[in-house]
């Protein structure tokens, strides 16, 4: 059994050769992952917000989407996430933090049938957040530099310890519906208490640039058909219209322009892959006026044209309901 972890992060040093509490911790939340996922799939778990993730085999392309507010612990493997031209690189114990909604591009890089890839993912709420730190910040949050809406951080021993005593009453609904809540507020504490705890916090505070710039998100994410009015932006996150082009870019590392344009052709694909709708009116229904243009912004995102990457996509779908074939 995991050992609880004290508060000021010490222990009692394990004999030589013996695993660190850390370790052990990771590896409990691993068995306790795998338990929860039965097949490489995301499952959301009977606590909402809650979800265990697994891979058996590293990707072979990248997988695109929309990543909502998140905060992801790998417990076993590793993986790869791009926003725009930077990388991040995450592994066992470490942990990924999403502060608002980002268009990326991920891949497992580390993940095998005996050893798959193993990731806790809990989804944040800003006002959780907000309602949080006043009571861990109660003279004021923290100014922080960094406004990146993305960013790692070392998971520590009492985080470890706290998540895999969230996940062990993931096989009991009636006490995690009771528990599970005070346990994720413990990890949310621990880590508005940690050196990236002033940058947590700026998702619930109303007057932070992240926490601005998420509004200007949120309304770019539910109308990316429509064309982007950058004043129309800038009044909701009560900036002037050079101020939040500079914000905007500094939290989700791309323009709103760039941003739409990734939602639009993320969003196109996935019409073409699950729907099986045509190039031409997946182009249209995503708020494209010109086809040709559609396909050479397809092409130079996703590194394919939308009829052969489509067919690709296809393919190894069906190869994946039918291994043997």
């Amino acid at each position: 059994m995991y050992a609880p972890f004290t508060e000021n992060n010490l222990a009692v040093n394990p004999a030589p050769g013996a695993p660190s509490l850390k370790m052990q911790g990771v590896t409990s939340l691993a068995d306790l992952l795998l338990a929860n996922a039965p097949h490489d799939a995301s499952f959301e778990l009977c606590t909402p917000g809650v979800h265990a993730i697994r891979a058996s085999r590293p990707s072979t392309e990248l997988v695109h989407g929309l990543q909502q507010p998140a905060l992801c612990i790998i417990a076993q493997g590793a993986k790869t996430v791009m926003l725009g031209a930077e990388i991040y690189e995450y592994d066992a114990s470490r942990l990924l933090i999403f502060s608002v909604d980002l268009p990326i591009a991920a891949q497992v890089r580390q993940a095998s049938a005996s050893k798959p890839y193993l990731c806790l993912r809990l989804d944040i709420d800003a006002h959780r957040i907000a309602e949080l730190a006043l009571k861990v910040y109660p003279n004021g949050i923290p100014q922080v530099k960094e406004t990146r809406a993305i960013y790692l951080a070392q998971a520590g021993e009492a985080i470890i310890d706290a998540a895999v005593r969230l996940m062990a009453l993931m096989s009991n609904p009636t006490e995690a519906n009771l528990l599970a809540p005070l346990l994720m507020d413990e990890i949310l504490i621990r880590l508005l208490r940690s050196p990236i705890g002033g940058r947590l916090a700026q998702i619930g505070n109303i007057e932070s640039h992240t926490h601005r710039i998420a509004r200007a998100v949120t309304w770019v994410r539910q109308n990316f058909e429509q064309s982007i009015k950058i004043e129309t932006l800038a009044d909701m996150a009560h900036m002037s219209a050079s101020s939040l082009h500079q914000h905007f870019k500094a939290v989700t590392s791309m323009s709103p322009v760039k941003y739409q344009k990734v939602l639009r052709l993320q969003e196109a694909r996935r019409l073409m892959v699950s729907q099986g709708m045509e190039v031409g009116t997946a182009s249209r229904r995503v708020g494209y006026l010109s086809p040709s243009q559609f396909s050479r912004e397809y092409a130079r995102h996703f590194g394919n044209a939308p009829t052969r990457d489509i067919a690709m996509l296809r393919g190894q779908a069906r190869q994946k309901r039918n291994p043997a074939k």
